[in-house]
């Protein structure tokens, strides 16, 4: 039987001593009132006077009250006390437990806001391999999210820092409304200069405010949906193939960048001496030198520079090779 069960069917005990006792007193010729007071103070021990001299048969039914109303009283009473310790003792110590989870997370992305975008984003996220801490202010939408979890304001710096704001890859600020989504931008820049800040935007007009706030990335999803259903529209077959490889977690091959890490040994070679093609098996569809353009389908004499992206297109195991060689983190 389940807790709430054992607390139901507990009550409906006292409740039904509490009217059978009642019911007594009056046939014994008491009013409802004094006959409801009795039975009270029967049940519960409080060791008041009668409100009445008893008769032998008021007697013997008081002392049938009493075997079996304080016995339902005390067995309520530690019914109630035990799901409320349980239920606190039990609350306590899974949030113990979720924050010993998340201050041995390191590389983890916090999303702020468990709403659609913000559930798109973590499913994204989590297909992908990596972990998550779902920050947001309502109890009740971080019921069942599956992943570690902070209650509480993110525009708080105290929550950010509960959430590991100090050891996270990246943030995804995606509340309800773009003025909160400033506020906790500019939170988390100033705790952290190097975070990677991905903020939703409602609004073309709070893009460019977001990108003043701190964030690297501003994105509308409305705007996207939009971009996106056109191109299913005119170009069918690209944003198909597209759509797969950037968010079919159930096939081999994806596109990835690749960061030149500082002691690659593809450092000051040419794309044709690397040779990526015929060495790892994976495409190379772009290139992006430190602060300039992306170079689609890159010259073949074009010097490999550190901190240069790739973007590459491959299986798992090619995509890994690629990442050997680079040197990448």
């Amino acid at each position: 039987m389940g807790q709430l069960s054992r607390v139901r069917l507990a009550l409906l005990a006292l409740c039904a001593v509490l009217v059978v006792g009642t019911i007594g007193y009056v046939v014994l010729g008491f009013s409802v009132l004094d006959a409801l007071y009795q039975t009270v103070t029967t049940v519960t021990t409080v060791g008041f006077r009668e409100v009445r001299p008893l008769t032998p048969i008021g007697q013997v039914f008081t002392i049938a009250l009493i075997l079996t109303g304080v016995g339902t009283a005390l067995y309520t009473l530690g019914v109630l006390l035990e799901a409320l310790i349980e239920g606190e003792l039990r609350q306590h110590v899974g949030r113990r437990r979720m924050d010993k989870t998340i201050s041995r997370m390191t590389g983890h992305t916090i999303v702020c806001g468990w709403g659609r975008v913000g559930l798109s984003s973590t499913h994204y996220l989590v297909g992908t391999g990596q972990h998550v801490v779902v920050v947001d202010r309502d109890p009740t939408r971080l019921q069942d999210v599956g992943h570690p979890t902070v209650l509480g304001d993110v525009t708080d710096d105290q929550v950010l820092a509960a959430a590991g704001i100090d050891r996270a890859r990246a943030l995804i600020a995606a509340l309800d409304t773009d003025a909160d989504n400033v506020y906790v931008t500019l939170s988390a820049r100033a705790l952290r200069p190097d975070l990677v800040i991905i903020a939703r935007a409602r609004s073309a007009s709070s893009t460019s405010k977001l990108l003043r706030a701190g964030a690297d990335r501003v994105v509308n999803p409305q705007r996207i949906g939009g971009r996106r259903m056109a191109a299913f529209a005119l170009q069918p077959h690209v944003a198909e193939f597209l759509d797969v490889v950037m968010h079919d977690e159930s096939l081999d091959y994806r596109l990835e960048q690749v960061e030149i890490g500082a002691g690659s040994p593809l450092l000051g070679r040419t794309l044709h001496d690397a040779a990526i093609r015929h060495t790892t098996g994976a495409l190379l569809l772009a290139l992006r030198c430190p602060d300039g353009p992306f170079l689609a389908n890159p010259d073949p004499n074009t010097p490999i520079e550190a901190h240069s992206v790739l973007i590459v297109l491959g299986t798992t195991g090619q995509l890994t090779a690629v990442r050997r060689r680079a040197g990448a983190t």
